[in-house]
């Protein structure tokens, strides 16, 4: 549930904030009669979002035994990806105010309203999409990671977007997006050792070592899972948000630890480069 939580509330604040700046960029230029446009955009894209949910869940529903165990790898792999690209992608977007305000009057002075409309339609349909793909993947990962989780992080997200441009001054959205990154950089790490699983599960790839450690205990004779078994309390926790795994393979470890090395040099670079968000 913290998972699912956690990635619909990033996600919907970052289309919350985008469409907050357009809308209050629109207001500001008193231009308010493209408003409309921008939530005709805002509503068409939710709606191609939802298409694309049941389509996903049709897809992952279709298939079975080792073809399923290859898809999941495959969907965790590349929900990873997505996280990665899209947390490097944010942090080098430190004038994204300027640019969107470039664009929008781009679109009003060329009298393009079809171009307004796709500019709030892409950017409401990617964060759309990029969430069916992450919670796909967590729930392959974790049942706990379910719609309730998924629900409250939407609502959480839309009450702090409007709290932004009403308290600016008062909110660090800079520290929130830091934190935020650093626990979804966590979480694509857990969904990568994930993938490997999968992919050693359906013999893609071998074991090398099967287990490199086992701290999954025996269940209590009171049938109670211990609170670091992945079924425990704090177990299920993890698992759901971090990508815990009590009895990994060598790969898996192996991978968890590089990508999280190689997200660090990156991180790296882009400080060198004075390209953070500030």
């Amino acid at each position: 549930m913290i998972s699912s939580f956690i990635i619909t509330f990033r996600e919907t604040l970052e289309v919350a904030l985008i469409i907050g700046i357009i809308l209050a960029y629109l207001i500001k230029t008193k231009k308010i009669k493209y408003n409309n446009i921008v939530y005709l955009g805002i509503v068409s894209a939710i709606i191609a979002s939802v298409i694309g949910a049941f389509l996903f869940s049709m897809l992952a529903g279709g298939f079975t035994g080792r073809a399923e165990e290859i898809f999941e790898g495959v969907a965790m792999l590349f929900a990873a990806f997505l996280i990665t690209f899209m947390i490097v992608w944010m942090s080098n977007q430190k004038h994204i105010i300027v640019n969107l305000h470039e664009k929008v009057d781009k679109e009003i002075d060329e009298q393009h309203r079809a171009g307004l409309f796709f500019l709030v339609f892409i950017s409401v349909f990617r964060e759309g999409i990029e969430t069916v793909i992450f919670l796909g993947a967590a729930s392959f990962v974790s049942a706990e990671n379910n719609i309730l989780g998924a629900l409250l992080g939407i609502i959480a997200a839309i009450i702090l977007g409007y709290a932004i441009f009403v308290w600016s001054k008062n909110i660090n959205i800079k520290a929130f997006f830091n934190v935020t990154s650093i626990v979804l950089i966590l979480f694509a790490a857990g969904l990568v050792a994930h993938g490997i699983h999968e992919f050693q599960e359906a013999a893609v790839i071998p074991y090398v070592i099967e287990e490199v450690w086992d701290i999954n205990p025996a269940v209590t004779t009171e049938g109670v899972y211990p609170l670091l078994h992945e079924k425990g309390g704090i177990g299920v926790f993890l698992k759901g948000l971090l990508g815990y795994n009590g009895n990994p393979s060598l790969l898996e470890v192996l991978f968890y630890f590089v990508y999280l090395v190689v997200i660090y040099f990156v991180y790296r670079r882009i400080e060198g480069n004075g390209s953070v968000k500030g």
